[in-house]
């Protein structure tokens, strides 16, 4: 094999090859094409105002890698797929790109990590606002059309360490009664009590209030009070043992239990923050449960403008939340309309766009049945009835007449309050439709009672109109190629479906990290 530079045949000639020999350019800067995605991420940087990052930085002590240079760094590389800090550490070292952006500095993987850990977290939804007010000055979106949706994403966390809050209550219940059991083995209660106490229990023991950890330790105090004055007392030191050893440990771990639970039913014990959802992306007819997230994100011109992660399974009860958050980013104004799927249509969701003044395109469960030849033919929907105005009442397909019986307030998961009338007839027992019109679960002798929510159906209504409009129409047709785009692209094209980091806010600072890159993605995309 012949070396560089040898010459092997008269007519053979190579370019020179001389490791050795200095080259020009030197300035890493023009190596790089005028429109390449790291020119677009630098420049777009730089018009930000970082100063609530500067702003984490208490001063003193040696010289920091200045945060803007970090935050490109950062930003870049989760643009360019690279997501771990080791490896972010190596292209800085290693890619003329990374090196021109970080000027020189090579930070290590541990200062990249504490950085983005540290102090991004804190501040990442303002960063975040940063880049939308620069794609509005520069003109990629309008605030007009916000397209919001849900996916879920897996938390890194293991698929099997479950913690189920009914499961956990059970547990609780059954120890109780074995301590309520144990109490009285151990005779804590004598007779000068019974006659002080009656039919109620101690308090540690407990009828008044349930029987829980403080309460047990208590019991304990009482037993060690028995046994000084009788030391060798068989039945209060088993008692005292089967307490310490069992009793309490198990009393303190289902409250810590619930205290992780709160309002959900269930958690992760690798990631406490995780709720178990059903994964579409599963291969199986209903997915399988995983330990995740709920993300919400809404769109426009396919550039991310709001993002919010949740630790509920259920679309309908986030959009509040995530359009009070999408507000605050962008100092209290929303963009004019927002589109949504099924999901989000309900009555408190209606409530707060008709409040906020919000061009309400989303649908709700029932919006494209409703327009089927099945639905309008079908005589025991009670949207096909007639409601006779003057009397209250309502005539069912079969002629029969529906009286009103009396209201009750329905409540949401997030405290929302609906106000249900409740209709019923006097007589289903001969008609022809009862077993399509009944549930086969109530009564033989129970008769139709239907339950209106007439601020919900008129609610429902201005939907129904705004949708089947002509606006309506476009912005239906939009809203799968814009936000499940969007999707598609983190997802699909930049492999997101498992969250490397752990814990709710970590988890924020990802994604986030993950709806920047994007949206500097389109605007290269954009200005090419």
């Amino acid at each position: 094999m012949s070396k560089p530079g040898q010459k092997v045949h008269d007519k053979v000639v190579f370019k020179e090859y001389n490791q050795q020999q200095l080259s020009l350019p030197m300035d890493l800067e023009s190596l790089i094409p005028p429109n390449h995605m790291v020119r677009v991420i630098n420049s777009a940087i730089d018009q930000m105002n970082l100063k609530p990052l500067i702003a984490q930085y208490p001063g003193g002590g040696r010289s920091s890698f200045h945060p803007v240079m970090m935050t490109k760094l950062i930003v870049y590389a989760y643009a360019d797929k690279i997501y771990t800090s080791r490896r972010i550490e190596k292209a800085a070292r290693e890619n003329i790109m990374y090196m021109w952006l970080c000027g020189g500095n090579a930070p290590d993987f541990k200062t990249i990590n504490s950085f983005r850990g540290e102090r991004m977290k804190e501040v990442i939804l303002d960063v975040f606002s940063e880049v939308v007010e620069l794609l509005i000055k520069q003109g990629y979106i309008k605030l007009e059309n916000y397209f919001l949706d849900g996916t879920k994403i897996e938390a890194n966390a293991n698929k099997y360490s479950w913690v189920w809050g009914k499961s956990t209550k059970r547990y609780k219940e059954k120890l109780r009664e074995k301590c309520q059991e144990l109490f009285v083995f151990a005779e804590l209660i004598n007779e000068q009590e019974n006659d002080e106490y009656g039919e109620r229990n101690l308090e540690e023991i407990g009828e008044e209030k349930p029987i829980d950890a403080k309460a047990i330790e208590e019991a304990v105090k009482r037993i060690d009070e028995k046994l000084a004055a009788n030391p060798t007392d068989k039945k209060l030191n088993k008692a005292k043992k089967l307490i310490e050893k069992d009793y309490l440990p198990r009393m303190k771990k289902y409250e810590k239990q619930e205290e992780l639970l709160a309002e959900r039913n269930s958690y992760s014990k690798t990631d406490t923050d995780a709720t178990f959802m059903r994964m579409k992306e599963d291969h199986m007819k209903n997915g399988q449960l995983k330990p995740g997230y709920n993300v919400q994100i809404g769109t426009e011109n396919q550039f991310v403008v709001g993002y919010s992660l949740h630790q509920s399974a259920g679309d309908s009860n986030c959009m509040k939340d995530h359009l009070e958050g999408v507000k605050e980013g962008l100092g209290g104004k929303l963009p004019a309309n927002i589109v949504a799927d099924a999901g989000y249509g309900s009555e408190e969701n209606y409530e707060y766009l008709e409040t906020e003044c919000l061009g309400n395109y989303v649908k709700y469960n029932t919006f494209h049945k409703e327009a089927t030849h099945k639905w309008k033919s079908d005589v025991t929907r009670v949207q096909n009835w007639l409601y006779n105005e003057e009397k209250d009442e309502y005539i069912c397909g079969n002629g029969k007449t529906l009286r009103f019986k009396y209201e009750k307030t329905q409540k949401s998961k997030n405290g929302f309050s609906s106000l249900i009338r409740v209709y019923e007839s006097d007589d289903c027992k001969e008609c022809p439709y009862r077993e399509r019109c009944i549930k086969k679960t109530d009564k033989p002798d129970f008769n139709k009672r239907i339950y209106i929510n007439r601020r919900g159906n008129e609610l429902r209504a201005k939907a129904r109109a705004n949708l089947t409009s002509e606006y309506g129409l476009r912005m239906r047709s939009l809203r799968p190629i814009e936000v499940e785009s969007v999707f598609g692209d983190i997802k699909g094209n930049f492999s997101i479906r498992r969250f490397v980091l752990k814990g709710l806010n970590k988890v924020k600072l990802e994604w986030g990290l993950h709806c920047i890159a994007h949206n500097m993605r389109k605007m290269v995309t954009a200005t090419g």
